[in-house]
């Protein structure tokens, strides 16, 4: 699969005070988010593999870092920061590309996912692995591809239901397909009938604490990332996102009211070829957008409705040529008199080829100076084993 080959150079400008349309219960976090950039950017001098992306420069300078698998539950920012995951369980080890929807076998990947216990997923060798039915994790899960080349792919995909504390790190998620009315277990003591899965590469239905980090997603059915029904405390980052239309959907419709309280984190992506619409779509809650590489979209890139706030800030968006689509933004199903009132934020945005982003506000607040960051999307996505590690 491609690695992205832009070093992007962006700006990142600390969020000034000003009232959003929907609550953020810690505002905190978008503040700190700004400074563990800053602070990364500043160790570079120090760090002779330091990128500036304060996720993977807490781990990746590590040459040890196989011997410390856990040291990654660390490096989160934003709204998932908080989250302890697999940390706490033991490691277990998958060696079997099996599955079994019912039954599984031990040392199969869904045996791992489905127990009661914390645990530190980590494979034994490469591997193709295709579900026979959705893969339903239990909480306090971390799937750790590091080291190896694991592909989740030809068949249904990942749902995170009503669970919480889940890590999903160095996957190829791809070709993902709706799965049939079967019966799925989800727990050791518990499987239940399920109807037709929608073939998301990840599905996130009340969830919370989920971080999705180096994953290379492309081509499923539906979306490849859909959070929805009260999901919250979400980050995604140095994802390598391709070949789809509708890419990343946040809120599951504007009667829902309850995702007002969604908080999500979308930071460190490269959003590259053959993609569509939805880098995100949001509804109700708060978004923030940080350091994203965006090289390609057909429609839009970032679109929402039902009022999200969505806070841009040090993206890159490189427009296509063609010049119906060269904004970044969209307002879903509003007229202009309703939408102007919805909080689409752009700071330090570094707009190419055309590309222009329609802010929105109905408060006021003054731009701050920024501090330039030189950040890398270059490493998103899967990383290769001779990537892993300091180089």
């Amino acid at each position: 699969m491609a690695i992205p080959l832009f070093l992007v150079i962006l700006l990142i400008l600390l969020t000034s005070s000003f009232t959003f349309s929907s609550p953020v219960q810690d505002s905190e976090l978008v503040v700190q988010v700004h400074d563990n950039i800053t602070a990364s950017r500043r160790n570079l001098a120090f760090l002779s593999c330091g990128t500036g992306n304060p996720i993977d420069d807490c781990w990746r300078c590590n040459a040890d870092w196989e011997k410390n698998r856990k040291q990654l539950a660390n490096c989160a920012i934003g709204f998932r920061k908080r989250a302890i995951e697999g940390r706490d369980g033991k490691i277990y080890v998958v060696t079997d590309s099996g599955d079994d929807a019912v039954n599984p076998k031990s040392g199969t990947l869904r045996y791992g996912v489905i127990q009661n216990e914390p645990l530190w997923i980590i494979f034994a060798r490469d591997m193709v692995i295709k579900l026979k039915q959705e893969l339903m994790m239990n909480s306090f899960k971390t799937i750790d591809g590091r080291g190896s080349s694991v592909h989740i792919a030809g068949g249904p995909c990942i749902t995170i239901q009503y669970v919480t504390n889940i890590i999903i790190h160095g996957i190829n998620i791809h070709d993902c397909k709706q799965g049939e009315n079967a019966y799925v277990r989800d727990t050791p003591q518990h499987y239940g009938w399920r109807t037709l899965s929608d073939g998301d590469g990840i599905s996130v239905f009340g969830g919370s604490h989920i971080w999705i980090d180096h994953c290379s997603l492309s081509n499923c059915r539906d979306g490849l990332i859909d959070a929805i029904q009260g999901s919250t405390a979400i980050m995604t980052s140095n994802n390598y996102v391709t070949h789809h239309n509708k890419v990343m959907l946040l809120g599951h419709s504007d009667t829902y009211t309850q995702d007002k309280n969604m908080q999500v984190t979308i930071a460190f992506n490269h959003f590259g070829e053959g993609l569509v619409q939805r880098m995100p779509r949001c509804r109700h809650g708060y978004f923030h957008v940080v350091n994203n590489d965006y090289t390609h979209w057909k429609m839009y890139a970032i679109g929402g409705s039902a009022a999200p706030t969505i806070n841009s800030q040090g993206n890159r968006f490189l427009a296509p040529d063609n010049r119906f689509s060269k904004e970044v933004t969209k307002h879903e199903i509003a007229p202009q008199s309703e939408w102007k009132k919805w909080n689409y934020r752009s700071e330090g945005d570094l707009m190419l080829n055309g590309a222009f982003f329609t802010r929105s506000c109905r408060c006021n607040f003054k731009l701050c100076q920024g501090v330039e960051l030189e950040c890398k999307t270059i490493f998103s996505g899967w990383l290769h084993d001779n990537e892993s590690g300091c180089t």
